[in-house]
């Protein structure tokens, strides 16, 4: 998935955006072919493996990223400790996602992640203090709703991996909460980049524990994903890994130009269109359908977090 990126910006003028309407929506497919990758990998690799891949091809990527947007100086800001830890619980969050990937239909997974605004919401009130009204409220509590109608605790239907899928989009809304205090004086280049670093370390630390294979678990497939012994890839399939990393590059491009020249309440909705992606390749590659439930959460879930995105922008009024 995509590490939105929301920055501050000028009023736009119509073309511009419409212009970032369609880098948006081209970040998202291009960052949705990422995922088919991972969940294809995820039944013969272990996803540190892809990570570290991932991680030191898209390097050069971001260097350059980093050059075009306020040079090197932007990495050693005084706040590089501050982007340092947000990585943590970036890695966090799309490592929850990825082992969620391996488990449960790609539909599903999506699903799962974008409880990431409700939980936003959530946070903002507990560490930024922001105020919430009615409307807000209740469109988080049906979307937590619709978590459980998708999920069904309790019943032969359920799978752990949901959990993680859940964890997912809570750790993310903790790293764009830290990101909203972190944007005002960071550039977008360099919180990706410092994400990246950390990716690559904690993907070596994992390497560390578990590329032996002595944890090796095969009972489940997330766990199989996480603690599977390092495998030496094909050509075919180091070739996959390493796309992985200009795919992660290019998407932030673009991501962080549909942020630059348009406003964040216009573009963000369409971050969305990756459920329409998740369907389709779910539904090409594994022949994945949502159930009845499963289609019921999903509205719930993404027509809830629509409307937060919107409320978020009639509460924060015209872009400064």
């Amino acid at each position: 998935m995509a590490p939105p990126v929301h920055l501050t910006q000028p009023m736009p003028q119509p073309h511009a955006t419409a212009s970032g309407i369609g880098c948006l929506i081209a970040g998202i497919a291009i960052f949705s072919v990422q995922d088919v990758i991972l969940k294809r990998l995820s039944g013969a690799y272990p996803l540190y493996e892809a990570l570290i891949l991932r991680s030191l091809t898209a390097l050069p990527f971001l260097f350059l990223f980093v050059h075009l947007n306020g040079g090197l100086r932007t990495l050693v800001s005084p706040g590089w400790r501050r982007m340092l830890a947000r990585g943590f619980v970036m890695f966090a969050a799309y490592t929850c996602y990825y082992l969620t990937l391996a488990a449960l239909p790609l539909a599903t997974t999506v699903a799962l992640y974008f409880t990431g605004p409700l939980f936003i919401t959530l946070l903002s009130v507990v560490l930024l203090k922001e105020p919430v009204g009615i409307r807000r409220w209740s469109a988080v509590i049906a979307g937590f709703l619709g978590v459980i109608i998708m999920v069904r605790p309790g019943s032969s239907f359920f799978d752990w991996a949901a959990v993680l899928g859940v964890s997912s989009g809570l750790t993310y809304g903790l790293s764009m909460v830290a990101a909203r205090r972190l944007g005002a004086t960071e550039t977008a280049a360099a919180l990706a980049f410092w994400g990246n670093i950390v990716f690559l370390l904690c993907a070596i630390g994992l390497a560390l524990i578990f590329g032996s294979g002595r944890f090796a678990a095969d009972t489940h497939p997330s766990l199989a994903f996480l603690m599977r012994s390092w495998v030496t890839p094909s050509p075919a399939d180091l070739l996959a890994m390493m796309a992985c990393g200009v795919i992660a590059a290019t998407g932030l491009t673009l991501l962080t130009q549909a942020y630059r020249v348009a406003e964040s309440s216009v573009v963000a909705p369409f971050e969305y269109t990756a459920m329409v992606w998740g369907v389709v390749f779910g539904w090409f590659f594994w022949r994945e359908w949502p159930d009845a439930p499963g289609w019921i959460g999903i509205a719930i879930i993404v027509g809830a977090g629509l409307y937060v995105l919107y409320r978020e922008g009639v509460r924060s009024g015209p872009p400064t």
